[in-house]
């Protein structure tokens, strides 16, 4: 293992031979890193980090102590394949986070994007697919296979159930319990999680255009009427060239594993 000059590394941490590390990485006392982890440049491990499996820390990525990732997914499937965590950019990840690889089940990987926040304690499940600039407050926790889009919150001491997709940009209200898709830009909450509108208050510190909210609210207001069934509905939706409508429609149109939650 070639470890550069510019690097810091406490001596009581125990990193294995194979491990990849790039330039001004900081690792703190008694952190743990296997063979196949890679840390590119600027890293910081603040201290009782362990890093297991394949794994691949991102640029300026700064990590808590007590976190765990890449160690062996929580499914009783799991029967030792080869498996992944590929982790963006720019992330934060706090005390006792845990993030698991993938599996066969799902593909293997478990990758996240860049700029998000991992709140203490919160959980991120095998197999699952987040965007960028996702936060997950404190003790939130993510089921196998999720996915998330950018710019999704999820509310402390909240649940995400496996195979659920939550769109680019909602917002799930803490201590809720999420087992349907939730569109993009929608705002959910409940013990047993309902939508509950749109997401305006984001929608507009995102910077969107009065006129694109104002279209966004009538067509969420069409698809969530009484009237005929989902898909009729859906096939009168002009979408004009809005891109925030063009999203909603291509979420509710798109396949799925579980179905859609509503009012």
């Amino acid at each position: 293992m070639v470890i550069h000059i510019s690097n810091k590394i406490h001596p009581s941490s125990e990193i294995d031979e194979g491990v990849k590390i790039g330039q001004n990485c900081i690792i703190g006392p008694f952190c743990s890193i296997s063979a196949d982890v890679q840390l590119e440049d600027e890293v910081e491990l603040l201290s009782h980090v362990s890093l297991a499996g394949s794994t691949l820390i991102g640029r300026k990525t700064k990590i808590w102590p007590f976190s765990s990732i890449g160690h062996q997914p929580q499914d009783l499937k799991f029967s030792g394949e080869h498996s992944e965590v590929i982790l963006g950019e720019k992330n934060k990840i706090r005390e006792c986070v845990s993030i698991n690889p993938g599996t066969s089940g799902g593909g293997g990987v478990t990758k996240i994007g860049n700029e998000c926040l991992f709140m203490l304690g919160s959980h991120v499940g095998h197999d699952c697919n987040l965007g960028n600039k996702i936060v997950l407050a404190n003790n939130a926790s993510l089921a196998g296979h999720v996915v998330l889009e950018d710019g999704v919150h999820i509310g402390g001491l909240s649940g995400i159930h496996q195979f659920v997709r939550i769109g680019e940009g909602a917002f799930v209200g803490a201590l809720s319990m999420v087992n349907k898709d939730v569109i993009p830009y929608g705002m959910v909450y409940g013990e047993r999680a309902r939508l509950m509108g749109l997401n305006l208050v984001g929608l507009r510190r995102t910077g969107f255009k009065a006129e694109l909210i104002n279209d966004l609210k009538t067509v969420y207001s069409e698809i969530f009427s009484e009237s005929g069934t989902l898909k009729s509905r859906l096939e009168i939706i002009e979408d004009k060239g809005n891109p925030l409508v063009s999203k909603l429609l291509t979420f509710v149109s798109g396949e799925n594993n579980r179905s859609l939650l509503g009012p």
